[in-house]
């Protein structure tokens, strides 16, 4: 159940990221429910192989080099998917970094939520 509420409102998130910020467009909340499924499975999968090739970088740039790992996973999600669409790298940037905002403050509403049967 909290997962679901999490995947939930991580394509509110998404959604607002959209309302927010022009470079990001989201057609319909069935679009932010798909593209935030997405971007949740390239961040389990993918993300941790891309983090350990590009560890040297990482570690050179002191950890910034993980907003753009961010930024691009946010972009090829955006590429694959009808409905969502980011205007490039910078935009992908930007959203990236508002959507990550919006799911630190969800994981930690949720974190201290109970929910009982």
């Amino acid at each position: 159940m909290k997962l679901l509420l999490q995947w939930v409102l991580s394509a509110v998130a998404l959604l607002c990221v959209a309302y927010l910020y022009g470079g990001v467009q989201v057609q319909s909340f069935g679009a932010a429910l798909i593209a935030s499924l997405v971007i949740g499975l390239f961040n389990v999968v993918l993300r941790p192989v891309l983090v350990l090739l590009t560890l040297p970088v990482t570690v050179l740039t002191l950890g910034l080099f993980l907003f753009v790992i961010n930024a691009l996973l946010f972009w090829a999600a955006a590429s694959i998917l009808e409905g969502f669409h980011v205007n490039g790298f910078g935009a992908a940037l930007w959203g990236s970094l508002l959507y990550s905002l919006l799911g630190l403050l969800i994981q930690s509403a949720l974190g201290g939520l109970v929910l009982r049967k």
